[in-house]
């Protein structure tokens, strides 16, 4: 597998193309954070009593992608990934690693997610808004909500590939 490329955002750009950058920069960011470890370190938790896994993280970015520009944005009507008993109302889900999670199965589910989530994004302006816990939402809000949801796991990927072999920086 190769290095993925992590362009810096613009420093001065329009608006969406500044919250698509910093979002696509921290999608990024976090399968750096997974390149070059084996099923077996992407399944290792950073310490007792936490499961968290860089495997789980990308399961769920999956779900949180699933989540907000399928069934928010677009109106979807799709399953969970990762337990399809869960109620579709859910985004918390993805975090536990089965017996047969794999990454190379989590990275292309969570790829497919993303590319949904471009198509879905690509004719709506910003102020576009959709249905939301009884209000309306709007694309922008939706993408500095995703954004500051990846800075998070992505430090939390910090933590878990410190931990696995000494990594740190990307």
């Amino acid at each position: 597998m190769t290095t993925p490329e992590r362009p810096m955002p613009p420093l001065n750009a329009d608006e969406r193309t500044t919250l698509e950058s910093w979002l696509d920069f921290y999608r990024t960011t976090l399968a750096m954070k997974c390149q070059g470890l084996d099923d077996t370190q992407l399944r290792t938790a950073a310490a007792a009593p936490s499961t968290l896994t860089l495997l789980g993280l990308v399961q769920h970015m999956a779900e949180v992608e699933r989540n907000w520009f399928r069934r928010v944005l677009a109106g979807e009507s799709v399953p969970p990934i990762h337990d399809p008993r869960a109620d579709t109302a859910g985004h918390d889900g993805g975090f536990a690693v089965s017996e047969t999670s794999s990454y190379a199965t989590a990275l292309a589910t969570w790829q497919g997610e993303i590319e949904h989530a471009r198509a879905n994004c690509a004719e709506r302006a910003l102020d576009d808004t959709a249905a939301f816990m009884g209000g309306r939402v709007g694309l922008r809000w939706i993408y500095t909500h995703m954004i500051a949801e990846y800075a998070r796991h992505c430090g939390h990927a910090d933590l878990l590939r410190e931990r696995i072999d000494g990594a740190t920086g990307m």
